[in-house]
């Protein structure tokens, strides 16, 4: 195939250093005064086929992630029937909407959602987490994953290729195949030797001839010449590495699509977080409001939670918890619409109803009234935000929404300051409320008030000022800016491994891993680096020696020991790839400071 692509490389240099060997050992029976080269052969061969087991064997262990993921789905499952009976089924014939019984101990069968029972699922073999997590009615649970001591009855809600479990072994499978920057250069390297070995061998033969006159002496010279140049090192050199870094990072919750952008994790200049549900906590709570004059709060809140009755946002969610506290009803909503970027829209009772932050404001060109304009801004002053509630284009009442900042996020800062690069945030959310929270973590670069379809654009502004740029989002509203970025990361849960635009997915929703992604990073490089210094360093030591340059002295290397010396760079290259097992990605290298104990408040 190299040859028919016109693209010599490192099969085309061990063809040829067996096919010389080969050939003049048949010339030497036909021509008895020619030396033979049948021992150096054979050799030659044994040495290949023994780099090649080491080098299949080291990636068989690196890629053994993916066979271990598909070990973890069960072969058969406890389908609950109508009757209430169960039933045992092979796994591959359920559908969704099945409802299945998961023992304790046993594995969930598929993807889906617990309708009862409340059990501790084990899920760090998909996502790296390794504490168990609680489960109880209405949570999402992931195929493969290990129940613990409650039984649960899950609702199926996805099978086969389409669960969690199957995109993650897509995307290990997919990483494991693609070329990095590096695996490229090698690549071209082997390229480049195969011409110098050539050329080598043609100087040899001349040398030699001029020397000794033509005879067997010269045709050892440049047998073992083109035995040596053989760079079955480095061939391996970047594979391997490629291997069991993909295998680590799957092993650590980190999922890689693009090899190109985790070998440019390491260079990072800049990454930017989107702020909610990533730096914070994401689960926002009403934690005051104020209404306009004749306004009862009950029913403002209660108006509100009509209009978010069918909207999944965590603004939406946290409305109709603060009303079921107090006990509201709400009325039936119509005509909902939602806004992007703004909030909401419904008719109730006959009025038109909008809910939303400070950018519905400015498309419905409201005025806010002085004292609720004075909320706001003590909300911005804790770092709250402020939710409005607009009916028939009145401003009637203003929510304050409070989110947590993650404790893990002053240590994410932190760190990655401590490695040089600098951390922006970006949000949706006012300039006071993002101000608030990018002082409390140490944060210089904020984008305040962004509206998705302008999230690129922010991430452009650092490319422009000639810095590599990285963006941590949830991989769904950031899916522009995920893709700008030089490496888009998605940060999400263990069900979200079919993101399109990112280059990696964290399958936690853990700002933690960033850390490890660019510690993996540069540690992998660094391997590649040293790898193909070990695989090029010994052709260009072995080479010379071949060629007879110390032959006045009596020096002169033997096909034999060429085919030798070549398993010798390969072994070397292969154990110092497995090195990289002992990179520790549990506990990142962190500063000595101490995050706060107690969580902050940031929106």
């Amino acid at each position: 195939p190299e040859l028919k692509d016109r693209a010599p490389g490192m099969m085309t240099l061990i063809s040829m250093g067996i096919t010389v060997a080969f050939v003049s050992s048949l010339a030497s029976v036909v021509f008895p005064t020619e030396s033979a080269f049948f021992w150096e052969l054979v050799t030659l061969i044994d040495i290949m086929l023994l780099g090649h087991w080491i080098e299949m064997r080291s990636v068989r262990r690196a890629s053994s992630a993916v066979d271990e993921l598909a070990r973890l789905m069960p072969d058969t499952a406890e389908r609950i029937t109508d009757d209430g009976n169960t039933e045992d089924v092979p796994v591959d014939e359920l559908s969704e909407g099945d409802l299945v019984l998961v023992r304790p101990g046993a594995s969930v069968p598929a993807d889906g959602v617990v309708e009862e029972g409340d059990s501790d699922v084990e899920e760090s073999m998909i996502t790296g987490e390794s504490k168990p997590v609680s489960k109880e009615p209405g949570d999402e649970v992931i195929g493969g994953t290990i129940n613990g001591d409650g039984s649960l009855r899950v609702r199926v809600g996805a099978t086969g290729e389409e669960t969690a479990l199957a995109g993650i072994m897509r995307l290990v499978e997919e990483a494991q195949q693609s070329k990095s920057k590096t695996q490229v250069l090698a690549d071209r390297a082997a390229g480049w030797l195969f011409y110098v070995a050539l050329g080598t061998a043609v100087v040899t033969a001349l040398a030699w001839t001029v020397a000794v006159s033509f005879d067997a002496t010269v045709i050892e010279r440049v047998v073992t010449v083109l035995v040596i140049a053989c760079p079955h090192a480095l061939g391996l050199a970047i594979p391997l590495v490629v291997a069991i870094n993909t295998s680590l990072a799957a092993r650590n919750g980190m999922l890689v699509r693009d090899r190109i952008a985790m070998e440019d994790a390491r260079n990072l200049d800049a990454i930017i977080f989107d702020k909610t549900g990533t730096l914070t906590e994401g689960e926002h709570g009403v934690v005051d409001m104020v209404t306009d004059d004749g306004v009862d709060e009950d029913d403002a809140l209660a108006l509100a939670t009509a209009v978010e009755s069918d909207s999944e946002h965590m603004i939406a969610r946290a409305i109709r918890e603060a009303a079921d506290e107090r006990g509201l009803s709400a009325s039936d909503a119509t005509d909902f619409e939602a806004i992007k970027g703004r909030g909401v829209r419904a008719s109730v009772d006959g009025n038109e109803v909008y809910v939303g932050g400070p950018n519905l404001l400015t498309q419905l060109d409201s005025e806010i009234p002085e004292h609720l304009q004075r909320f706001a801004d003590e909300a911005g002053e804790d770092a709250q935000t402020v939710v409005y509630l607009v009916r028939d284009e009145e401003l009637i009442a203003a929510f304050a929404m409070a989110d947590m900042i993650r404790e893990e996020s002053f240590r994410v800062v932190d760190a990655l300051k401590d490695l040089g690069i600098e951390v922006a945030m970006l949000t949706g959310d006012s300039q006071d409320v993002a101000e608030a929270v990018a002082d409390e973590l140490g944060i210089g670069t904020v984008f305040a008030e962004v509206l998705p379809e302008d999230k690129d654009k922010k991430v452009q502004e650092l490319q422009n000022q000639g810095k590599l740029v990285g963006m941590v989002g949830d991989g769904v509203n950031d899916a522009p800016a995920l893709t700008r970025a030089d490496v888009g990361i998605a940060i999400g849960s263990g069900t979200d491994v079919a993101v399109q635009s990112a280059d990696v997915i964290l399958v936690q929703n853990n700002p933690m891993d960033v850390v490890r992604l660019v510690k993996l990073s540069k540690e992998s490089y660094r391997k590649m680096q040293e790898n193909i210094v070990w695989a090029a360093g010994y052709n260009v030591f072995a080479l010379p020696l071949a060629a007879g340059v110390l032959a006045p002295i009596g020096v002169l290397l033997s096909p034999a020991v060429g085919a030798l010396l070549m398993s010798l760079s390969t072994v070397i290259v292969a154990i110092n790839a497995q090195l990289l097992r002992r990179v520790d990605l549990s506990i990142p290298e962190l500063p000595s400071g101490t995050p706060p104990t107690d969580a902050t408040p940031a929106d």
